[in-house]
């Protein structure tokens, strides 16, 4: 009797991985590696990570041809203010952000939406310009019923922010750029990307593991587990997190880099934060400074010391405090109008 129990115990556990070991049999023709599933595995941990930080993910139909997918604080509480995050050309918005929707989820409504064509969002439109993402990011929001909000970006995420908080005065209460080169010349992007030395398109849109690894060592200050990692893992990074939409991500960086300098760039009428790590390499820390010399008096920086381009990756605590009382210092100064 034990014997037979035995038996049909062992059984059951011998199918099972046989099935399991049969259906990776059948999905490894169809990916770059094995590594891709552990990595897609890692992807889907993260999403359980935002769900446990109290964020819904969300994909909003804004039209025909666009499509958004947010992360959004649910139940939504009125007595937090509401922040948006919008992130960089690395990976989407759970990779680079998941320093940080722990500790900001405890004190804001967080909206987190991947930019198009990075995550679940999505256009048919051929529009690749930051004023584009600024209207679909803006229309996502209007959709959720959020009105008035700060907002955080970094890097990619704040040339989009900022002409966002250009269209959108009375919708933008306060705006951290963290990293961006908005405001650069003609003649700083051209000394900047001959300093970086390699193909600027293959760092933004990785292919190998070698361009994955260059963009890390430029972006990273501090040691990184990338760098020790071996390539299957790497590739099998790209292949989840870069290949869906590659030709569109491609199209924008290209719009990025060829994009002429605007001379006329708008001043912003929002309280800014301009934050940036010291030993920033893709955009030096000089930029920090004249940003805020064009913006004026309602503008401030911020430098985190021994931190690089990356300042979510190296410096998450420090950020998330600046940030925290950046956006706080309006919230409270407006409720305490309110009160009067």
């Amino acid at each position: 009797m034990a014997y037979t129990k035995f038996y049909h115990v062992l059984s059951f556990y011998l199918a099972t991985l046989i099935a399991i070991y049969e259906f990776l049999l059948s999905v490894l023709p169809y990916i770059l590696n094995p590594a891709s599933i552990l990595i897609a595995f890692a992807d889907a941990f993260l999403g359980v990570y935002f769900r446990l930080c109290g964020l819904s993910s969300c994909t909003i139909e804004l039209d025909e041809q666009t499509t958004m997918h947010f992360w959004a604080s649910n139940p939504r509480r009125f007595d937090k203010p509401d922040l948006l995050m919008l992130h960089g050309y690395g990976g989407n918005s759970k990779w680079q952000f998941m320093h940080q929707v722990g500790s900001l989820s405890r004190t804001f409504n967080l909206y987190v939406p991947d930019l198009l064509f990075f995550g679940k969002s999505y256009t048919k439109m051929s529009d690749r310009t930051e004023v584009f993402q600024a209207k679909c990011v803006a229309e996502g929001l209007r959709r959720l019923g959020v009105d008035r909000f700060g907002v955080y970006s970094i890097s990619y995420g704040g040339f989009v922010a900022y002409w966002l908080a250009e269209m959108y005065p009375q919708a933008v209460e306060r705006l951290v750029i963290v990293s961006c080169g908005i405001g650069m010349t003609e003649e700083q992007k051209k000394d900047q990307l001959n300093k970086i030395g390699r193909n600027a398109l293959k760092l933004l849109v990785p292919e190998s593991a070698n361009d994955l690894r260059g963009l890390v060592n430029l972006s990273v200050h501090k040691p990184s587990p990338v760098r020790w990692l071996p390539d299957v893992f790497i590739r099998g990074f790209i292949h989840v997190t870069y290949e869906r939409n590659r030709k569109q991500k491609l199209e924008m960086a290209e719009h990025l880099l060829r994009e002429k300098a605007d001379l006329n760039l708008p001043i912003l009428t929002q309280e800014t934060l301009i934050i940036w790590g010291d030993k920033d390499v893709v955009f030096p820390v000089n930029l920090a400074y004249e940003l805020q010399r064009y913006l004026g008096p309602k503008s401030k920086v911020e430098i985190i010391k021994d931190t690089g381009h990356a300042v979510n990756m190296d410096a998450p605590i420090s950020l998330n405090a600046l940030i925290t009382s950046f956006v706080l210092g309006y919230y409270q100064c407006d409720r305490a109008e309110l009160s009067k």
